[in-house]
Order: structure tokens, then sequence, then C-alpha cells
């Protein structure tokens, strides 16, 4: 049909490193989780300077626990920027200098949830704001799941303190996701990607260990 655009093939449908020239860069806020840093870059050659302040974030992970039933875990919780109780996922930063990233979601699993896992896989990678932070998350499915021993279990403390949880089947997830119920990206994401994931039996996903050129550490 005349005007139609060419289908792209999906493999060219992808994020990909575009460096450019950086002039200077300077740390304006030092925080005490992240710091705001304010570089100045060049688009091109002949470009004019152009200065962008960010969150300088050291990367975090998610993890969608489901059960063999194929319900998933969803924690209540409150965030205070936004000054709502959030559903979620587990999810955390990687703040633990050369801690492995599953080794990470195993770690925010069992300190949110009380649960282990004996099965890992990738579900999503994605830049939570893109336009304001180098933040990246990886977001786990996490299976064949345990409960940690109460005498091994993290005590939460502050706002973890209040969290609840809720088992949910993965439609009854999706429903609410498409309704506007649910709003936390890693929560979002995870639930559609698994539910995506489902229909080829999981056998799709990559594995936990998959490279992950996109978190900071790697850029």
């Amino acid at each position: 049909m005349p005007g139609t655009p060419e289908t792209t093939p999906a493999t060219q449908v992808s994020d990909a490193p575009s460096p450019r020239r950086l002039l200077s860069t300077e740390k304006v806020y030092q925080g005490r989780i992240w710091d705001v840093v304010s570089d100045t870059f060049q688009l091109s050659e002949s470009g004019d300077a152009l200065t962008r302040d960010y969150i300088d974030h050291p990367g975090a992970v998610a993890v969608l626990p489901m059960d063999a039933e194929g319900r998933i875990l969803l924690l209540k919780q409150y965030r205070h920027p936004v000054g709502m109780d959030l559903w979620e996922v587990p999810a955390g930063l990687l703040d633990v200098e050369g801690e492995d990233f599953v080794v990470g979601a195993a770690r925010e699993l069992g300190e949110e949830a009380d649960l282990a896992a004996g099965t890992w896989n990738v579900l999503a990678d994605v830049f939570n704001s893109p336009g304001s932070s180098s933040e990246a998350i990886r977001i786990y499915l996490a299976r064949d799941l345990t409960e940690i021993p109460h005498h091994e279990r993290h005590e939460r403390t502050d706002e973890e303190a209040e969290i609840e949880f809720h088992w949910i089947s993965l439609d009854d997830a999706v429903a609410s996701v498409l309704a506007g119920r649910l709003h936390n990206p890693s929560a979002v994401v995870g639930i559609l990607a698994a539910a995506a994931a489902r229909d080829g039996n999981f056998q799709e996903l990559r594995p936990a260990d998959a490279p992950w050129p996109a978190h900071p550490s790697q850029r």
C-alpha cells in the first residue's frame, strides 16, 4: 500500500549506548542515598554545550514472587514523596559494593517478603526515569518459593515495618494495572511482563545471570 511505513524487524528495535563528548561534571548535591550531578556535554562536535542535572543512582533490583499456583505476592508500603500506600513487589538498591545482581535480589526477597526462591529469571530491565535519573532496575521472576524460618528473618523498621502481604492471581494483577489501581513501576512492568511470558510457559525468559549492560556500573 503506497505511503505505508515498513515494519522494522524486532531485533532492530533495541536501545544502544550513544556516548557524547562530556565537557564537565560536578556533584551539586550529596544525599543520604543518592547524589545530584550536573553534566555539561555536546550532542555533536559542532553543537552547543548543554547542561543537565540528574540523580546519580546505584541501580536497583525488584522481584516478582510467584507461587506454585501462579499467584504473585504484592506488598503494601507507604511512599512519602507521593503520599500514598502503594502495592509493590520486593525491591531495593544495589548499594553493596561488588554484590552480584541476583544475590541482591535474593537479599531483598528475604528481607521484605521472608521468602527464598529456587528458580530465578529476568523479566525486564528498565530505566525508572531516564530524563532525570541514571537509575536502572532489573526485575526478576522468582519461583519455587520457600519461607525463611522465623529465627532467620530480617527485622523490618521504619516504613518497612508497616508492610502488608497479599497474594493475588496474575490475571487479577493485570486487571488492576489496566484499571489504574497499581502505580509502582516495578510492579506494573513485572506483572505485565510475567503475563506475556506465561504464554510461552516462561521458557523465553532470560537466565538470572544474563548480561545487564544498562546498569550504571556497566555503562
